[in-house]
């Protein structure tokens, strides 16, 4: 039985030494790869680039900001406790706005009011 259970802790040893290992790699690697794309940013003239150009630059940006992201709310995700605790703020924030801004009939026509000008701003 001691056999039995000496061998279970080398394996279990060697399987938290492995995830360290694979988790100073990722962040390792992870650095190689932003340092090189940093790199390559720089090298880049935007003065001389067209409007193409410039759109696809922002396109591309905008997708690796989406992944990244990505990543990040599927990690906060994967915790227990925490996707339920954002939610909750959320609620609180929009139950303290709605207090703040929808109490009084004055209130909300400001907000109407706000809504309409920034519609008239930016649609015409």
């Amino acid at each position: 039985m001691s056999d039995l259970s000496t061998e279970a802790k080398e394996t279990v040893d060697k399987a938290a030494e492995a995830v360290e290992d694979a988790g100073f790699d990722f962040q390792q690697r992870y650095g190689e790869v932003i340092g090189k794309v940093n790199e390559t940013l720089d090298k880049v003239d935007w003065g001389q680039m067209g409007k193409v150009g410039k759109a696809a630059g922002i396109l591309l940006a905008v997708i690796v900001a989406q992944i990244l992201i990505k990543g990040v709310l599927d990690t906060i995700n994967l915790l227990p406790i925490v996707p339920g605790l954002l939610e909750l703020l959320g609620l609180v924030v929009v139950g303290k706005w709605s207090w703040d801004n929808l109490t009084t009939s004055e209130k909300r026509s400001a907000v109407v009011d706000k809504v309409q000008t920034i519609k008239k701003e930016y649609l015409g």
